[in-house]
């Protein structure tokens, strides 16, 4: 059974994402370790002994549409009611609502536990979360009293309606329209498809936030408004009115996350209210709803990485109680009687290394961004936006290199587990099922690879990438200049990693400087987990120099090791995809062809 990582999440936190000094110079406020301490063991204890035997439940059960109505696995909605309970919707949430206003950093670091347990639960709250975040930043006043407190406290759960049947990624192609009414309200009309926890038993109202397009609107992405519509009416004392004219159709039958309903949802149709068109409020402005929307997406972004680095803690988790329990053969050196855990092997003992140490490298990635996030809240001025640069830059990282390991380290778990591995008795099926859509939700790593070569690398003038990378070449300094011998050559691997993905950042901002779109797109894939696997690689070493005196330096120095003499290698492969890809892509349309 999961056992979070409260020790590790904790020292990554404060050691290389930097919570500690944040909170020791009062960035913070009057937040304290201990109370970050408790924080943490908290959602540890929940994690592990409520949340995660009902997440086997889930899986085994799946959500049922029943009658019309979606029935979420046995046990659920009390487990919601008690998490709730507990205030852990509101984390980061604003006072004025019921929140605790605490860093975003505390916030992923509950979600990586809550998605270890079971990321089909934990889809629910990282959705109102998410929609919590847009109405805080663009709903009107009114939007806010009425709604914010019952999402806050999480009574209400939230959803986020973009794409349809024909629309996929291309969102300039919806068709869910929008009508006005004399009242100031809207009707809604349209199908969505693919939301999560669209319908459910565990809440009271579920607010799902949708796009559509008015009559008049202009023709793509420009004419896009965001609209919020609950499933049961509000009245003005916030008591529970009549249901609104949206129902879930159907609900998916996917490959992972069974026990989170991915509905279609049909809004419009007549069958609930006096007149079709499910009732709604507009956020924002008209034809502005992709930039209101985008704040819950950029919230989502980062929640989805944190998905990965959850199921690749818990793969990894299961992959090695089961390598120090099951035995086969005598490894080398092995002078037992009996045969060997599987442990003692060296392939089994290097796949499990190799587990840990993507693992901990993506963490880091994810904490540093939600740092970055919570500096940029923080500060003012030209240091903001530093700071909000620098989380725009990581987001995409984050996203797409930790969903991308999260997928390959549930792979290696099944591969250490053997035959047994393939067997959903043992547990292990169920991480790379559930890991296997996050590359592909909250726009597909591909588009998020799009979106780093185009939009982030040129963030003042590729100065903030150029910036980062220095920042990257001082860890690899300290780490080479360290006086600890078991360090080895990491230091000269983390400069040549380092001097790859400089070389390619400075390709890439080339080509986008000559108008050169197959070049730097091309190349974009490459480079994205070529970023990943270098900021691994600096991440574990700034880990490695942090002797805090808790007994792990010598453990922290060998992953690190491991890393930059095992994995790191990659990166100069990975460097000359990224300079190549125009050629590559021409090879490819040719034999496509």
């Amino acid at each position: 059974m999961y056992k979070a990582p409260v020790e590790e999440i904790a020292f990554t936190l404060n050691h290389v994402a930097g919570l500690a000094e944040a909170v020791e110079i009062g960035r913070f406020g009057d937040l304290s370790a201990d109370l970050v301490d408790a924080i943490l063991e908290e959602a540890g204890r929940f994690a592990g002994n409520e949340m995660a035997p009902l997440g086997e439940v889930g899986d085994r059960q799946g959500a049922r549409l029943v009658d019309g109505e979606v029935k979420t696995p046995d046990g659920w909605p009390d487990l919601y009611r008690r998490w709730r309970e507990g205030g852990w919707n509101g984390l980061t949430a604003p006072e004025a609502f019921g929140g605790q206003h605490l860093p975003h950093m505390l916030n992923v670091a509950a979600l990586e536990m809550w998605n270890s347990a079971s990321m089909a639960f934990a889809l629910a709250p990282t959705l109102t979360m998410g929609a919590i975040e847009a109405l805080v930043a663009h709903g009107s006043d009114a939007l806010k009293e009425k709604y914010l407190a019952k999402m806050v406290s999480g009574e209400w759960t939230g959803t986020m309606n973009l794409t349809e049947p024909h629309a996929g990624s291309d969102l300039g192609v919806l068709k869910t329209r929008a009508e006005r009414r004399d009242d100031g309200t809207y009707r809604i009309f349209g199908q969505k498809i693919f939301i999560t926890w669209g319908e459910h038993d565990a809440a009271d109202n579920i607010i799902h936030l949708v796009l559509a397009r008015l009559p008049d609107a202009p023709a793509g992405t420009r004419g896009i408004s965001l609209f919020l519509v609950p499933k049961f009416l509000v009245g003005d004392d916030g008591s529970l009115g009549p249901r609104n004219d949206v129902f879930c159709h159907s609900i998916e039958h996917k490959l992972g996350i069974h026990g989170s309903p991915t509905c279609t949802m049909i809004y419009g149709d007549g069958v609930f209210g006096e007149e079709k068109g499910a009732v709604g409020w507009l956020i924002g402005e008209e034809n502005k709803g992709l930039a209101c929307m985008f704040t819950m997406m950029n919230n989502a972004r980062l929640a989805v990485g944190m998905q990965g680095v959850a199921i690749a803690e818990a793969a990894t988790q299961k992959a090695v109680a089961y390598a120090r329990e099951r035995t086969q053969g005598k490894a080398p050196g092995w002078s037992g009687s009996d045969m060997s855990p599987i442990l003692e092997h060296p392939d089994i003992a290097q796949t499990l290394i190799t587990m840990k140490a993507l693992t901990q490298g993506a963490r880091a990635i994810c904490y540093a961004c939600a740092y970055a996030i919570d500096m940029s809240h923080h500060t003012e001025g030209e240091e903001a936006r530093h700071w909000s640069e620098r989380a725009a830059l990581l987001t995409p990282v984050a996203k797409s290199f930790a969903t991308d390991i999260g997928v390959d380290v549930a792979s290696l778990g099944i591969q250490v587990h053997g035959g047994m591995g393939f067997i959903e008795e043992t547990g292990a099926a169920r991480y790379l099922r559930d890991a296997r859509i996050a590359p592909i939700y909250e726009g597909t790593n591909g588009i998020q690879a799009i979106d780093l070569v185009t939009r982030k690398l040129p963030l003042s003038s590729g100065e903030q990438v150029r910036g980062f990378i220095g920042e990257m070449k001082e860890v690899a300094d300290r780490v080479a200049a360290s006086n600890d011998p078991t360090f080895g050559e990491t230091g000269d691997r983390l400069k040549a990693a380092i001097a790859a993905l400089e070389t390619a950042t400075n390709w890439l901002l080339e080509t986008q400087a000559d108008g050169r779109a197959a070049d730097s797109l091309s190349g974009a894939t490459p480079y994205q987990r070529l970023f990943g696997l270098t900021l691994t690689g600096c991440y574990l070493g700034k880990g490695a120099l942090a002797d805090i005196g808790d007994g792990g330096a010598e453990k922290r120095v060998a992953l690190c090791r491991f890393m930059a003499e095992n994995l790191l290698a990659e990166t100069s492969a990975l460097k000359d995809r990224v300079v190549s890809g125009a050629a590559s892509l021409e090879a490819a349309r040719a034999i496509l062809a």
